[in-house]
C-alpha cells in the first residue's frame, strides 16, 4: 500500500497502475454496455408499445440518434457527477482511484441483475448514490456536498411527479378530442393540427433546451429568440406556426397525414429523446473509468476531463450495442406491459405489491368499461399512437424544464412515469389485469428507491474489497461476474415462468 502512494505521487508507473488502466478501461466498456442495456432501452417504449415500429426498426433508429447524441456531446466531463461528491477531499489518489473502481463494480452488476429481471431503474440514480456512498466512506462528511445531494434527490422526486401529473393532465385533455380512435377522420381534421403543433412546440424546447444545448447554430437559436422573445412567447408564437403548418398539410395530403400524424410524432420523440440520452446520460457510463485513467496519466485530481470525439463515438457505439441486446427487450417490455390498454398482461410482482394494488384499485375495475382507446387497439398492441406521441413529448418538456431550472432528472424515471400516467388517464387500472399492473408499478417504484440504496452500500462494501491492492480488485471482479452469471440463471428461469 506505501509503495502504491509513492509511486502514485512520484508519477512512476509500475505494472500494478498499467494493471489498473486495464481494469478502469475494461469496467467503463463493461458499464456503458449496462447503461444502453437498461436505461437506454426505455427510450423506445412509447413506439414499441404502440406498434409504431417493430422492435428491430426500433431500437436502430433509437440507437443511430443515441450515437448522433454522443458525439455531439460536451467535450468535458465531470468525474463527480452533479458535484455531490469531492474527490479531492479524500486526502490521496489511491483512495480516488479506489473510489471510483468500486462504483463501477457496483454499478455493472447491479444494472445488469435489474434488466435481466426486466427492471427499469436509473443509471443516474445508482452513479450518484454510489458515488455518495464510496465517498461517505473513505471522507466521512466531508467528502459529500450536502446541499448538492438534497438538490439530486429533490430533483429526481420531483421529475417523477411532474412527469405523471403532466402526462395524466395531457392525455386526458387529448383524448377528451380525439376520443377513442386516433384514426378517425373527423377527430383528427377537427383537432390533430393544434394537438400536433403543441406536441410538437414541446419537442423543439425539449430538443433546444436539452437535447442539442452544446451545438452552435442551437446556442445562436436560443439567444436570437428565446432570449429576445422571452420563452412563454417563443413557445406560444411556434405552436401557432406548427398548427397552421400542419393544418395546412392536412388539406393538402388528407388521408394519409391524418393516418401517419401521431406516429410520426412518436418516432420524432423518441429521436429527440435518444439524442439528449445520448449527449447528457453519457458522463454516467464514462466518468469514473475516465477520472482513473486521468489519474494514471496526470498524477492529479480533477472534477472534469477533456474527451475525444472519438471515445465519445465509441461509446455511443457501446449503447447502441447493451439496446440490442436480450435483456434490454425484457425491460422495453416490461415497462410497456405495466402501461398497456391490454385486458390481460403477463407481468411479475412480488405478493406484498399485489396486496396493496388490491387496496388501490377500485374494487368494481372488473366491472368498469374498458379503457377509452382499447376498442380501437389492433390485437397485440399496447396502446395508441396518440398515447405513444404523448408519453414522448411529455417526457421531453419535463427533462427541458428539469434541466433549465438546473435540476438534475433521470431519463427512466421521467419516461416510466409518462407511460403509467397516460395509461391512468386512458383508464388502464380500471380493466382485465389491473391489479398485476397496478402491482408492476408500486415493484418498479420501489426498486428506484431500492437500487439507490443498494448502490450506495454496495460501493462502500467492495470499497473496502478493493483496499486490498491486486487480490481485492480481482476479488471485487471475481464477485462481480459471480453475481452476473447467478443473477443470468435466475432471471432466464423467471422469464420462462411468467411468459411461459
Amino acid at each position: 500500500m506505501d509503495i502504491w502512494n509513492d509511486s502514485l505521487n512520484n508519477m512512476e508507473l509500475t505494472a500494478f497502475h498499467y494493471f489498473l488502466g486495464f481494469t478502469a478501461l475494461f469496467m467503463l466498456i463493461y458499464n456503458t454496455i449496462e447503461v444502453g442495456r437498461n436505461d437506454a432501452a426505455n427510450i423506445v417504449n412509447a413506439v414499441f408499445g404502440a406498434k409504431v415500429l417493430d422492435a428491430k426498426r426500433a431500437i436502430l433508429l433509437a440507437g443511430l440518434a443515441v450515437i448522433v447524441g454522443a458525439v455531439a456531446a460536451s467535450p468535458v466531463m465531470e468525474t463527480a457527477r452533479k458535484g455531490i461528491f469531492d474527490p479531492s477531499s479524500l486526502g490521496n489518489l489511491q483512495s480516488a482511484i479506489n473510489v471510483y473502481l468500486a462504483v463501477y463494480v457496483t454499478n455493472t452488476v447491479l444494472l445488469y441483475s435489474f434488466s435481466a429481471f426486466g427492471m427499469p431503474v436509473s443509471t443516474t440514480a445508482c452513479l450518484v448514490f454510489a458515488l455518495l456512498g464510496g465517498g461517505f466512506a473513505v471522507g466521512g462528511m466531508d467528502a459529500i456536498d450536502w446541499q448538492k445531494s438534497s438538490q439530486v434527490i429533490l430533483g429526481i422526486i420531483c421529475s417523477i411527479l411532474a412527469s405523471g401529473f403532466l402526462g395524466y393532465m395531457v392525455q386526458r385533455l387529448f383524448r377528451y378530442f380525439i376520443q377513442g380512435d386516433c384514426r378517425s377522420d373527423a377527430s383528427v381534421q377537427r383537432h390533430g393540427a393544434w394537438i400536433s403543433g403543441l406536441l410538437i412546440t414541446g419537442l423543439i424546447y425539449f430538443m433546444i433546451m436539452k437535447g442539442l444545448k452544446n451545438v452552435a447554430f442551437v446556442k445562436v437559436i436560443k439567444a436570437s429568440f428565446f432570449a429576445k422573445l422571452g420563452t412563454p412567447v417563443a413557445l406560444l408564437c411556434l405552436w401557432g406556426l406548427f398548427t397552421l403548418v400542419i393544418g395546412v398539410a392536412m388539406v393538402a395530403w388528407k388521408q394519409r397525414l391524418k393516418t401517419y400524424l401521431f406516429a410520426s410524432l412518436a418516432i420524432l420523440g423518441m429521436i429527440s429523446t435518444a439524442i439528449a440520452f445520448g449527449q447528457n446520460d453519457l458522463a454516467n457510463c464514462a466518468s469514473p473509468g475516465l477520472a482513473i485513467l486521468m489519474i494514471l496519466k496526470h498524477g492529479t485530481l480533477a472534477t472534469q476531463v477533456d474527451v475525444a470525439w472519438w471515445m465519445l463515438f465509441g461509446c455511443g457505439i457501446l449503447l447502441f450495442l447493451g439496446m440490442s441486446t436480450k435483456t434490454a427487450r425484457r425491460v422495453t417490455e416490461a415497462g410497456v406491459r405495466a402501461g398497456s390498454q391490454g385486458g390481460n398482461v403477463r407481468l411479475y410482482a412480488p405478493k406484498w405489491c399485489l396486496s396493496l394494488a388490491n387496496c388501490l384499485v377500485a374494487k368494481e375495475a372488473s366491472t368498469a368499461p374498458q379503457s377509452e382507446a382499447k376498442d380501437s387497439l389492433d390485437e397485440g398492441f399496447h396502446f395508441d399512437a396518440l398515447r405513444a406521441a404523448v408519453i414522448t413529448s411529455v417526457t421531453g418538456s419535463v427533462i427541458a424544464v428539469a434541466s433549465g431550472l438546473g435540476l438534475p432528472v433521470s431519463t427512466t424515471y421521467v419516461s416510466f412515469a409518462a407511460v403509467i400516467s397516460t395509461g391512468w388517464a386512458d383508464r388502464i387500472f380500471h380493466t382485465g389485469d389491473a391489479v398485476v399492473k397496478m402491482g408492476r408499478t408500486i415493484w418498479v417504484v420501489f426498486c428506484w428507491f431500492f437500487s439507490a440504496f443498494i448502490a450506495a452500500l454496495a460501493t462502500a462494501i467492495m470499497l473496502h474489497i478493493i483496499s486490498f491492492a491486486w487480490w481485492g480488485i480481482l476479488l471485487a471482479l471475481g464477485v462481480n461476474l459471480a453475481i452476473r452469471q447467478i443473477m443470468q440463471r435466475r432471471s432466464d428461469v423467471h422469464e420462462q415462468r411468467v411468459n411461459g
